[in-house]
């Protein structure tokens, strides 16, 4: 098998935004690397499913082996895995705080760090993570500590990334959504969820999908935040 085919890891791959990224990359003829604790084996020989929890660094290690022993080559990774979760600051549990630090920084670092060896060796790649406009524009109505812990720590790693690898031709960007139509958020709630956008609606699955494939095929943007919010991020509305 051909390992000229570029090949992209995407972590949250099962439903929502990240089926979606697998359908897309899949269609520019990326080779892709779909992972989550729930996905399914493809009929498509172009996608390996690798099933796992993204927080164990074990999962980390073997997609990133699988992706090599497939296909050979490791050209993007998108993390999209992540949790989110709104409750008052006092009233997180340990529970609570261990499931979202270990998705959305240990799952972060782990296959992150794994994905970034391989395209240092190669001397190109490209490291998109999904973290979310309330770290930067602050809700009263939506107390999110753990998000801004959390995603926000994912906001400043990836300025540090970009610096640290600007000169090895690996780019470092996020994507920073408002609130998405997917299936976290029952129909019920979308109408009180459009109202905390200036826009006055919901952001689509494909609002994201796109921002993702421009970052990818930006190859003078790094470091960049992208915020695909409704206008969230402009300020106090």
């Amino acid at each position: 098998m051909s390992n000229s085919q570029k090949v992209v890891i995407i972590t949250g791959a099962s439903q929502g935004i990240g089926a979606e990224l697998v359908r897309a990359y899949r269609d520019r003829n990326y080779r892709v690397v779909a992972t989550s604790r729930s996905i399914q084996p493809s009929a498509d020989p172009d996608i390996l499913a690798v099933p796992g929890d993204i927080s164990d660094p074990e999962t980390a290690i073997r997609v990133v082996r699988e992706a090599l022993g497939r296909f050979g080559r490791i050209d993007a990774l998108v993390n999209n895995a992540g949790i989110f979760t709104a409750k008052p600051f006092i009233e997180f549990t340990a529970d609570d705080y261990a499931q979202n630090m270990g998705v959305n920084v240990a799952g972060f670092f782990h296959i992150t760090q794994r994905a970034a060896a391989e395209m240092l060796k190669q001397g190109s790649g490209h490291i998109v993570s999904i973290t979310t406009s309330i770290v930067d524009q602050p809700m009263a109505g939506v107390p999110a500590a753990l998000a801004s812990l959390t995603k926000g720590g994912l906001n400043s790693v990836t300025k540090s990334l970009a610096i640290e690898f600007a000169q090895s031709g690996v780019r470092v960007n996020a994507v920073a959504p408002g609130i998405i139509k997917t299936p976290m958020h029952p129909a019920e709630t979308h109408a009180a969820l459009s109202g905390l956008h200036p826009v006055g609606r919901m952001g689509e699955i494909r609002d994201i999908v796109d921002a993702v494939l421009y970052l990818e095929s930006a190859p003078f943007v790094t470091g960049e935040i992208l915020h695909v919010d409704g206008g969230q991020n402009a300020g106090r509305w």
